[in-house]
């Protein structure tokens, strides 16, 4: 029986359960192992990467605006710069010039010697009016003005911009506009009074100046200055041939650093060390260019820094240029006797005032008596005054 009974295999053996999850978790690292080795997983969008880098797009494209208007900018100049030029020298070789005056308008005559500009301000009125009896032509309605212009080829006007707030209900407009009616002699500029400093006033008035008169030359003048008209222009018609000429009293004071000072200069670094001076340039009282100059200047206004002082700023307007500067002492005289003794010398004023005050000390009430001490016409009266 025990042969009869049937043969069974043995069932075969089973891997433990233990071994299978140690398997499994070893297949799970080598093909993390594997992944990271060979495949790299793109990491997720930064939006803040993104935005600094549309930050950064914007600025290279206002970059390259700003770039491409600069560069319009010089050209536009340059046109401008070529065309005054241009036209200036078809005029000066003809002779002539259009007038300014409406009544004359289609008229040609000769082209003028100098236009002066006078800076003056809205609160300076007793200024004006000291002037206008003394050192400047007598005459209403501009009739010694216009006399000077046609004998002479001067100009003179006193040079003042706009209110804050001009229209009909401004006191001030008014109060300019019946003045300019009494006298016709002032010069009004598209420019606010006060705004952005001397250094932009000056750059107006010799953009309107050129478009309005033809003029070998271009003076500019304080209100608190006596000048002897005479003798001036005879100092600018010693150097009426010469193309590119800067006259004034020629100066090069301290850079101030100290910005507590009253003439601080924010650009000072630009000048070097401490102790530096300024380069060389006419003082504020008075000083005159040609006309290619004052054509350069207008075409370049606004490209041309400007600093803190105005005699600085239009200085440095010149300095890199192919300039003759014109170191004349009789544009800066003192206040008698000063211009007295250089009278009885033999050497007139072309201007006087006092240092101390940057002009005429008091102008509203001393300037008759400067212009009587001074005035160039003494020098006839001068021999027989030491006579007596």
């Amino acid at each position: 029986m025990a042969a009869s009974r049937p043969h069974h295999r043995a069932p075969p053996g089973r891997v433990p359960t233990r071994c299978v999850a140690a398997l499994c978790a070893a297949c799970f690292l080598l093909g993390v192992c594997v992944v990271n080795r060979y495949w790299a997983v793109p990491e997720p969008p930064d939006c803040r990467s993104k935005a600094n880098s549309g930050r950064s797009r914007a600025m290279l494209s206002q970059a390259q605006t700003r770039e491409v208007v600069i560069a319009l900018d010089r050209t536009i100049s340059d046109i401008e710069m070529r065309l005054a030029a241009a036209r200036a020298a078809q005029m000066r070789s003809q002779g002539v010039s259009p007038s300014d005056s409406a009544a004359d308008q289609g008229n040609m005559r000769p082209r003028l010697l100098f236009v002066m500009g006078i800076m003056t301000t809205f609160n300076n009125r007793r200024r004006r009016d000291s002037i206008r009896k003394t050192w400047m032509p007598e005459g209403r309605a501009c009739e010694g003005l216009r006399r000077l212009e046609k004998d002479k080829g001067i100009v003179m006007r006193f040079v003042i911009g706009r209110s804050a707030n001009p229209g009909p209900d401004s006191e001030v407009e008014r109060a300019m506009d019946a003045e300019d009616k009494e006298y016709n002699d002032i010069l009004r500029l598209n420019h606010v009074e006060g705004q952005d400093g001397l250094p932009l006033k000056i750059q107006m008035f010799l953009s309107t100046a050129l478009s309005t008169w033809d003029a070998d030359f271009y003076v500019k003048v304080d209100d608190d200055v006596h000048v002897n008209i005479g003798i001036t222009r005879s100092i600018l018609a010693r150097h009426r041939s010469k193309p590119r000429v800067y006259i004034g009293c020629m100066k090069s004071g301290p850079v101030i650093a100290n910005n507590e000072s009253k003439y601080y200069e924010p650009d000072h670094w630009k000048f070097g060390t401490a102790g530096n001076n300024y380069f060389r340039h006419a003082t504020r009282q008075l000083y005159a260019i040609t006309r290619d100059l004052a054509t350069y200047v207008s075409a370049n206004k606004h490209i041309l820094h400007k600093y803190t002082n105005e005699d600085v700023s239009f200085g440095s307007w010149l300095i890199g240029l192919d300039v003759e500067h014109v170191d004349e002492r009789s544009l800066c005289c003192g206040i008698p006797p000063d211009c007295e003794w250089k009278a009885q010398a033999g050497n007139p004023c072309g201007a006087s005032f006092d240092w101390n005050c940057s002009g005429v000390c008091n102008p509203a009430e001393r300037m008759e008596e400067v212009h009587r001490r001074c005035w160039e016409h003494r020098e006839a009266a001068l021999p027989q005054a030491q006579e007596s």
